[in-house]
Protein backbone atom coordinates (compact mmCIF):
# COMPACT_ATOMS: atom_id res chain seq x y z
CA UNK A 1 0.00 0.00 0.00
CA UNK A 2 1.47 3.30 -1.10
CA UNK A 3 1.32 6.67 0.61
CA UNK A 4 -0.86 8.39 -1.24
CA UNK A 5 -3.79 5.42 -0.69
CA UNK A 6 -3.40 5.40 3.12
CA UNK A 7 -3.86 9.31 3.12
CA UNK A 8 -6.96 8.60 0.46
CA UNK A 9 -8.73 6.10 2.84
CA UNK A 10 -7.73 8.69 5.96
CA UNK A 11 -9.44 11.33 4.17
CA UNK A 12 -12.21 9.01 2.65
CA UNK A 13 -12.85 7.84 6.96
CA UNK A 14 -12.53 11.56 8.36
CA UNK A 15 -14.98 11.86 5.80
CA UNK A 16 -17.82 9.21 6.96
CA UNK A 17 -16.86 10.10 10.73
CA UNK A 18 -17.43 13.81 9.63
CA UNK A 19 -21.23 13.34 8.47
CA UNK A 20 -22.13 10.47 10.78
CA UNK A 21 -21.08 12.61 13.71
CA UNK A 22 -23.44 15.56 12.00
CA UNK A 23 -26.41 12.89 11.77
CA UNK A 24 -25.90 11.48 15.36
CA UNK A 25 -25.63 15.54 16.76
CA UNK A 26 -29.32 16.19 14.86
CA UNK A 27 -30.71 12.88 15.77
CA UNK A 28 -30.04 13.70 19.30
CA UNK A 29 -31.47 17.11 18.81
CA UNK A 30 -34.57 15.84 17.34
CA UNK A 31 -35.39 12.76 19.97
CA UNK A 32 -34.81 15.74 22.82
CA UNK A 33 -37.46 17.93 20.79
CA UNK A 34 -39.64 14.91 20.39
CA UNK A 35 -39.37 14.72 24.23
CA UNK A 36 -40.32 17.81 24.95
CA UNK A 37 -43.41 17.56 22.53
CA UNK A 38 -45.02 14.66 24.23
CA UNK A 39 -44.27 15.97 27.74
CA UNK A 40 -46.30 18.92 26.58
CA UNK A 41 -48.72 16.72 24.96
CA UNK A 42 -48.90 14.63 28.21
CA UNK A 43 -49.43 18.09 30.41
CA UNK A 44 -52.19 19.70 28.42
CA UNK A 45 -53.86 16.12 28.55
CA UNK A 46 -53.39 16.57 32.34
CA UNK A 47 -54.44 19.71 32.79
CA UNK A 48 -57.57 19.31 30.46
CA UNK A 49 -58.75 15.80 33.00
CA UNK A 50 -58.25 18.60 35.95
CA UNK A 51 -60.48 20.85 33.90
CA UNK A 52 -62.85 18.27 33.64
CA UNK A 53 -62.87 17.00 37.00
CA UNK A 54 -62.36 20.53 38.82
CA UNK A 55 -63.92 23.25 36.26
CA UNK A 56 -61.22 25.07 36.09
CA UNK A 57 -57.73 24.94 35.23
CA UNK A 58 -54.95 25.58 37.67
CA UNK A 59 -53.36 29.29 38.66
CA UNK A 60 -50.39 29.95 36.63
CA UNK A 61 -47.48 31.67 38.97
CA UNK A 62 -44.22 32.22 37.96
CA UNK A 63 -44.76 30.12 34.90
CA UNK A 64 -45.90 27.07 36.98
CA UNK A 65 -48.79 25.33 37.75
CA UNK A 66 -50.05 26.67 40.95
CA UNK A 67 -51.67 23.54 42.37
CA UNK A 68 -49.91 21.58 44.54
CA UNK A 69 -50.39 21.67 48.94
CA UNK A 70 -49.53 24.78 50.19
CA UNK A 71 -51.54 23.47 53.42
CA UNK A 72 -54.75 25.50 54.28
CA UNK A 73 -55.79 28.88 55.46
CA UNK A 74 -57.21 30.01 58.85
CA UNK A 75 -60.43 29.12 57.73
CA UNK A 76 -59.14 25.82 56.12
CA UNK A 77 -59.46 26.23 52.46
CA UNK A 78 -56.84 24.83 50.97
CA UNK A 79 -53.95 26.87 49.55
CA UNK A 80 -52.30 26.20 46.56
CA UNK A 81 -48.32 26.49 45.43
CA UNK A 82 -46.39 27.01 42.37
CA UNK A 83 -45.31 22.53 41.65
CA UNK A 84 -41.93 22.18 40.53
CA UNK A 85 -40.92 20.88 37.73
CA UNK A 86 -40.01 17.16 37.78
CA UNK A 87 -40.12 17.23 41.52
CA UNK A 88 -43.56 17.12 42.48
CA UNK A 89 -46.95 15.42 41.02
CA UNK A 90 -50.10 17.54 40.36
CA UNK A 91 -52.63 16.06 42.51
CA UNK A 92 -55.12 13.16 41.00
CA UNK A 93 -53.64 13.70 37.67
CA UNK A 94 -50.16 13.14 38.12
CA UNK A 95 -50.52 10.97 40.98
CA UNK A 96 -47.60 9.01 41.25
CA UNK A 97 -46.21 10.50 38.05
CA UNK A 98 -43.69 13.85 38.14
CA UNK A 99 -44.73 16.35 36.27
CA UNK A 100 -42.41 16.47 33.39
CA UNK A 101 -39.58 19.26 32.88
CA UNK A 102 -37.47 19.78 29.86
CA UNK A 103 -34.57 17.86 29.27
CA UNK A 104 -31.86 20.06 29.16
CA UNK A 105 -33.67 21.89 32.46
CA UNK A 106 -29.32 21.73 33.72
CA UNK A 107 -28.87 24.21 30.95
CA UNK A 108 -31.50 26.51 31.61
CA UNK A 109 -34.41 25.22 29.85
CA UNK A 110 -37.64 25.25 31.47
CA UNK A 111 -41.74 24.78 30.42
CA UNK A 112 -44.39 27.98 30.94
CA UNK A 113 -47.04 27.76 31.69
CA UNK A 114 -49.87 30.84 31.76
CA UNK A 115 -53.41 30.70 33.12
CA UNK A 116 -56.30 32.72 34.40
CA UNK A 117 -57.97 29.52 35.36
CA UNK A 118 -60.59 29.50 32.75
CA UNK A 119 -57.26 29.02 29.92
CA UNK A 120 -54.14 27.86 29.65
CA UNK A 121 -51.12 28.28 27.54
CA UNK A 122 -48.12 25.79 27.92
CA UNK A 123 -45.34 26.47 25.89
CA UNK A 124 -41.79 24.80 25.58
CA UNK A 125 -37.89 25.90 23.54
CA UNK A 126 -37.78 23.00 20.46
CA UNK A 127 -33.94 23.04 19.61
CA UNK A 128 -34.53 22.58 15.98
CA UNK A 129 -36.37 25.54 14.06
CA UNK A 130 -37.20 22.91 11.19
CA UNK A 131 -39.36 20.94 13.43
CA UNK A 132 -42.96 21.11 12.01
CA UNK A 133 -44.50 22.30 14.41
CA UNK A 134 -41.56 25.73 15.52
CA UNK A 135 -43.82 28.53 15.71
CA UNK A 136 -42.42 31.69 14.82
CA UNK A 137 -45.51 33.53 16.11
CA UNK A 138 -44.69 32.36 19.27
CA UNK A 139 -41.01 33.53 18.91
CA UNK A 140 -42.35 36.74 18.32
CA UNK A 141 -44.34 37.01 21.87
CA UNK A 142 -40.48 36.91 23.24
CA UNK A 143 -41.49 34.83 26.44
CA UNK A 144 -38.75 33.48 28.17
CA UNK A 145 -38.52 29.53 28.58
CA UNK A 146 -35.87 29.23 30.94
CA UNK A 147 -32.76 30.96 29.26
CA UNK A 148 -34.26 30.32 25.77
CA UNK A 149 -37.34 31.93 23.70
CA UNK A 150 -40.41 29.56 23.69
CA UNK A 151 -41.15 28.51 20.15
CA UNK A 152 -44.19 25.30 20.38
CA UNK A 153 -47.15 25.84 22.29
CA UNK A 154 -50.56 24.11 23.23
CA UNK A 155 -53.39 25.65 24.47
CA UNK A 156 -56.85 24.90 25.81
CA UNK A 157 -59.51 24.98 23.26
CA UNK A 158 -59.04 27.65 20.32
CA UNK A 159 -56.93 29.85 23.03
CA UNK A 160 -54.48 31.26 20.36
CA UNK A 161 -50.55 30.95 21.25
CA UNK A 162 -49.68 34.15 19.30
CA UNK A 163 -50.82 36.65 22.12
CA UNK A 164 -51.90 36.55 25.52
CA UNK A 165 -54.80 34.83 27.02
CA UNK A 166 -55.73 38.36 28.05
CA UNK A 167 -55.62 39.99 24.64
CA UNK A 168 -57.44 36.95 23.34
CA UNK A 169 -60.59 37.28 26.13
CA UNK A 170 -60.47 41.09 24.83
CA UNK A 171 -61.28 40.22 21.34
CA UNK A 172 -63.98 38.01 22.07
CA UNK A 173 -65.42 39.50 24.73
CA UNK A 174 -68.92 41.27 23.54
CA UNK A 175 -68.68 44.68 22.79
CA UNK A 176 -70.95 47.10 25.21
Amino acid sequence: MTKEEIVGIFIILLVISSVSYFNFMVSLRRSRDSQRKSDIRQISDALDKYNTDLGFYPAALDGKISACDGGNDEKGFPIFRPCEWGKEALPGIFDPTIIPLDVHTGDGASYLYLSNSKRFQLFASLEGNDEAEYDPKIVARNLSCGNRICNFGLSSGSTPLDRSIQEYEDEIAPKE
